[in-house]
């Protein structure tokens, strides 16, 4: 800070300004500072904004919060991507100390005489004051200079002018004494990174055909993936994602369900990546050709959907890596390479890389690779455990594609600590998997997502009901609504959301004593029969089709900063809402966390946070049924899972 007056507890401000915050095109970003100055004398605060050509933006002037508290509140919003910075600052505002100070003493009864010093002052306030407004209000800022220096005039006619003019010289104020805070940055993304809707398959099973004990007898390629890709846009998802597309590992190979010994015939798990055939910039020669991944690409563009890849820096005991670079492995006593462990597990066909035995040799590999695949087209990543590799290795990998290509974005896969999940947030991944599959409960959600608006400067959160990893209970065993519930949680609650294929058609079966899929499609061609499941109405597919819908007509849903919750005397249902201020579209949603039973609660609305004063009715058109109810501030409201297990309203002004 440099000059008179105290600027304290800039927000956002990410670990004290160390990273950038985030923030995506468009979006309204607050800013808040506490400023405070000794005696009566009034102080202005405001944000000065600057783009990444270090340009800066209209002035924007701050708000003073709750009285006594000194805390300043306004936002900021970018119109592009790149690094973008702002600074606080806080001025001497003369004339409303002047303006302030009149009021007061005319209030108390003083006349002319009394002021006579007071309207010469606030005459010279305003002739600098017409030195700096916009052109078309210099004549009414002079002449107000002018009434309070005309003697021949009424205390009342020579002041009110001058009074009148607070609007104007709020966004226009004679400052004096500036004091600004150092540089505080934001990197801006383009709105994907906050608002998303991804759908994961394995391009190898889409056109796939098995025999017995899932025996491949045809591998899904490229060209046959392609033909999934209308339904996947059809549904209204705009990310497609892929597991890993590179040669698959054989030696170690793994078979069916995770078995250590594959058959000859087994494909193995596409997370062991390399062999002869090529290693991480490398095509799995069984889906196609490089050529043929970019037909893939162009045609999910036709459809409306981004490819994104997954990025998974880890090996198979026959990637070219570990003859050509061996020191990117751990060698253990015996002269072996070490392959990937968490005891009691061991995954044999996968070798980790070490980060401390040549750092600047792996690191310039990743980037060559991530270059390679961002040549192809591939703007979006989703990494694997990014939480095993080093942290300052993602910071600068990260720092190098956004140099060259802002537009890249990196979704951080990682179910770790809070801190680390965090920390991979604040230094530069544009989203993460969550722990949403685990909040069970109404209170832990809104507890949860109460923590991810408070960290919504650093970490964009994406939820998932289901990965090929992940079969939480409550869909093994809350059937078909339990189904709905989650896909309601995760595409309502977060702008980003995204599930792995199969939801729709139900999938719950686990592996005994695992928290995961029995014949998992990792290790096996799994093809699906999604028009037999339409035909016989055993498909979620239209119920997700609507979700997107919603969620695409709907700005109050591309947001995080606008989630609210409101109170419901029912610890089984949960009700939130989100608002979007520049349109007024507002979102109420009420949904049940038990798939089995009817349940009963009565709302306690919030009713500022829906735009609204206590007292006022409003109508509620409910989005899935159709239904129309006149509503106020507390309401009866009954969820029958069976028929529909949420309410999604727009809320109408009456």
């Amino acid at each position: 800070m440099t000059g008179r007056f105290p600027i304290e507890d800039v927000t956002p401000s990410v670990s004290c300004g160390r990273y950038p915050a985030k923030a995506v095109v468009g979006e309204i970003v607050p800013v808040s500072a506490v400023s405070y100055r000794e005696g009566h004398h009034a102080l202005g605060v405001n944000v000065v904004l600057r783009n990444p050509d270090g340009e800066s933006q209209p002035f924007n002037r701050l708000q003073p919060g709750a009285p006594g508290l000194d805390r300043w509140h306004g936002a900021i919003r970018a119109d592009r991507q790149g690094r973008w910075t702002f600074t606080v600052e806080a001025f001497d505002d003369p004339y409303r100390t002047w303006r302030d100070a009149v009021v007061k003493k005319i209030g108390a009864g003083q006349g002319l005489e009394d002021l006579a010093n007071d309207l010469a002052e606030g005459a010279e306030v305003i002739d600098l004051a017409s030195k700096i407004v916009p052109h078309d209000l210099e004549e009414r800022v002079r002449s107000a200079a002018a009434s309070l220096r005309d003697e021949g005039q009424s205390l009342f006619a020579r002041v009110s002018p001058a009074l009148d003019l607070e609007e104007v010289l709020w966004h226009n104020p004679v400052r004096h004494q500036v004091t600004t805070t150092r540089s505080y940055a934001i990197w801006v993304d383009r709105k994907k990174a906050l608002f998303s809707a991804w759908y994961e398959f394995f391009p190898r099973s889409e056109g796939a055909e098995v025999g017995p004990d899932a025996t491949p007898v045809k591998h899904g390629t490229f060209a046959t993936a392609a033909e999934r890709i209308p339904a996947v846009a059809a549904m209204g998802f705009d990310v497609l994602y892929l597991p890993p597309i590179h040669p698959i590992g054989k030696i170690n190979r793994k078979g069916r369900n995770n078995t250590l010994v594959a058959r000859p015939v087994d494909v193995g798990s596409p997370w062991a990546i390399g062999s002869d055939e090529g290693g991480h910039d490398a095509i799995n020669p069984e889906l196609g050709t490089l050529e043929d991944f970019r037909q893939f690409i162009r045609t999910a563009e036709e459809n409306g959907l981004e490819v994104a890849l997954d990025l998974a820096l880890q090996a198979a005991p026959d990637h070219p890596w570990v003859t050509e670079h061996p020191q990117f492995f751990t060698t253990r006593a015996d002269g072996s390479i070490a392959y990937a462990e968490n005891p009691p597990k061991k995954y044999q066909d996968i070798y980790p890389l070490n980060w401390d035995n040549d750092y600047r040799g792996l690191r310039d590999e990743v980037l060559r690779v991530v270059r390679h695949w961002v040549d192809q087209g591939v703007k979006i990543f989703r990494v694997d455990n990014p939480h095993t590799k080093a942290l300052n290795f993602w910071q600068w990998l990260i720092a190098k594609i956004k140099e060259t290509d802002p537009d890249v974005l990196f979704l951080a896969e990682a179910f770790t600590r809070p801190a680390m999940m965090n920390g991979l947030g604040k230094i530069g991944f544009t989203q993460s998997y969550t722990y949403f599959t685990w909040r069970t409960t109404a209170h832990e959600m809104r507890e949860y997502c109460e923590q991810l608006i408070a960290s919504v400067d650093w970490m964009r959160p994406n939820f998932w009901p289901n990965t090929p990893d992940i079969l939480h209970e409550s869909l093994q065993h809350g059937g078909p609504p339990m189904f709905k519930i989650r896909a309601v949680l995760a595409s309502m609650l977060s702008p980003s959301w995204g599930m792995y294929a199969g939801y729709e058609l139900f999938e719950h079966v686990a592996r005994p004593g695992a928290e995961e899929y029995i014949d998992n499609e990792k290790f096996e061609l799994r093809p699906r029969d999604w028009a037999g499941a339409e035909r016989a109405g055993r498909s979620l597919a239209p119920y997700l089709t609507r979700l997107n819908r919603i969620r695409a007509q709907n700005p109050a849903l591309h947001w995080l900063r606008n989630l609210r919750f409101h109170e419901i005397d029912n610890g089984e249902l949960l009700c939130f809402s989100k608002r979007d201020e520049e349109t007024g579209n507002t979102i109420l949603v009420i949904v049940s966390f038990d798939s089995n039973n009817v349940q009963w609660g009565n709302t306690m609305l919030d009713m500022p946070a829906l735009g609204m004063d206590w007292h006022e009715r409003f109508t509620v058109v409910d989005q899935i049924s159709g239904a129309t109810y006149d509503w106020g501030q507390h309401n009866a409201v009954r969820i029958d899972p069976h028929v529909e297990p949420a309410h999604i309203f727009v809320l109408h002004r009456n």
